[in-house]
């Protein structure tokens, strides 16, 4: 078991899955608890990050950004043999919240950036590898994040994309750094720019993703073997 002494943790049982601990702790400043914003769970030596939001869309709105970073940022320090980060059945991540984006000029605007860039950091430095299982919608700062994972594992009905460009904007997140690298920059453009959307199928094909599972969280859980996509 590794917790961090700051923690205050509340334990449960999972009597559907293996036995796991429910980590949730005060969040700094903030209207909304840190279990509104994220499940940390453990299975055996597994860290299992979990989306969540009221709606089920898992936006990255601040508060989540901020909450995911530190969280990760303190559990890079209890040596889990993996994180694995995932989201509910109809949502990885719909990406960073619109209304909040209205709103940002400036300074603002570049501290957004700076936090979501941070969020992504933390992610890509995890010191053990990082798996994203994904279901459902993988959109804008959503698909950053599973990008900063070391590996991805998609259900076969999810939707990858970036859809900014309909809108006028552009991730700020590493997102122009990293697509590129695992599908090309042809692709990437069409994804960036045309605003493209990827099904689970031509995600695989393209190699966004490393495989396609009807339970992605099984497969990032399991063993890792010869032939393994992890």
């Amino acid at each position: 078991m590794w917790l961090r002494a700051e923690f205050s943790p509340q334990r449960h049982r999972d009597t559907e899955k293996n036995k796991a601990d429910f980590i949730q702790h005060p969040v700094e400043p903030s209207d909304k608890a840190e279990n509104d914003l994220y499940e940390l769970r453990l299975h055996g030596d597994i860290a299992i990050l979990r989306l969540v939001s009221d709606d089920g869309t898992n936006r990255l709105t601040r508060a989540r950004v901020a909450a995911l970073t530190t969280a990760i940022e303190n559990l890079a320090h209890e040596a889990p043999a993996r994180l694995v980060v995932t989201g509910n059945l109809h949502f990885f991540s719909a990406g960073a919240d619109l209304h909040e984006i209205a709103e940002l000029y400036g300074a603002e605007a570049f501290r957004f950036a700076h936090m979501g860039q941070q969020l992504m950091t933390a992610v890509a430095n995890f010191p053990a590898p990082t798996v994203a299982a994904i279901h459902g919608y993988c959109m804008g700062g959503g698909l950053d994040l599973a990008l900063a994972c070391s590996r991805r594992i998609a259900g076969p009905h999810v939707i990858f994309g970036h859809r900014g460009a309909a809108l006028g904007l552009i991730t700020g997140w590493g997102g122009t750094q990293r697509l590129p690298r695992l599908v090309g920059k042809a692709r990437a453009l069409q994804m960036f720019l045309a605003a493209e959307k990827l099904h689970a199928p031509e995600a695989l094909r393209y190699g966004l993703i490393d495989g396609i599972a009807d339970d992605p969280l099984a497969v990032a859980l399991r063993p890792y073997e010869g032939s393994d996509v992890l």
